[in-house]
């Protein structure tokens, strides 16, 4: 088959997957999660929406771990600056987190608590330096009113950056969106 038939024939379902509006909502620490983030948006066309706290206030040394750790088994929700978009506008959403005592981040949750997000495509996705332990099960119970349509773990992703470049454009490409041309991953 040719191009141009292939084209013609496919040319609604190609424009309705071009409409769909896509946004990947992150939280970052150490720059891990942000390379995952801003790869995916390079594969796809997609706004990115990197949540910060007002006031981050964490350790950069070994201390992280126990700070983030009672952050999260204090179910403690930091303030977060102004998106300066909406996400409920959306129809399909990526959220990456890091994993903090085998959870989503605080940030994540007073993201939750912020927006009630309901009826959208979510893929989740998360970074850590071990196990995920139950971050994606328990960021599904927040958004139970929603399509699930992929999650994605990757260890420790700027250890190796063009392998993990390469992993993240194949979970990318098994979720059948529309890609932009783009010069490789963002190495």
């Amino acid at each position: 088959m040719r191009l141009s038939d292939f084209l013609r024939m496919n040319a609604k379902n190609i424009l309705r997957k071009m409409d769909k509006k896509i946004l990947i909502v992150y939280y970052s620490l150490d720059g891990n999660t942000r390379f995952v983030a801003e790869n995916i948006a390079k594969n796809i066309n997609a706004d990115l929406l990197e949540l910060k706290p007002i006031k981050e206030g964490v350790p950069r040394n070994f201390a992280k771990y126990f700070w983030g750790g009672r952050q999260v088994y204090m179910k403690q929700k930091p303030l977060l600056c102004d998106f300066g978009l909406n996400p409920g506008n959306y129809e399909i959403i990526f959220i990456g987190t890091p994993v903090w005592a085998f959870n989503y981040t605080p940030v994540i949750a007073s993201f939750f608590d912020k927006v009630k997000l309901e009826k959208k495509k979510i893929a989740l996705f998360c970074c850590s330096g071990g196990v995920k332990g139950k971050t994606f099960e328990k960021m599904k119970e927040k958004l139970c009113n929603n399509e699930f349509i992929g999650e994605f773990h990757l260890f420790e992703p700027l250890f190796n950056k063009k392998r993990s470049a390469l992993k993240i454009k194949k979970w990318v490409e098994k979720l059948n969106l529309i890609f932009r041309d783009s010069p490789g991953p963002n190495l």
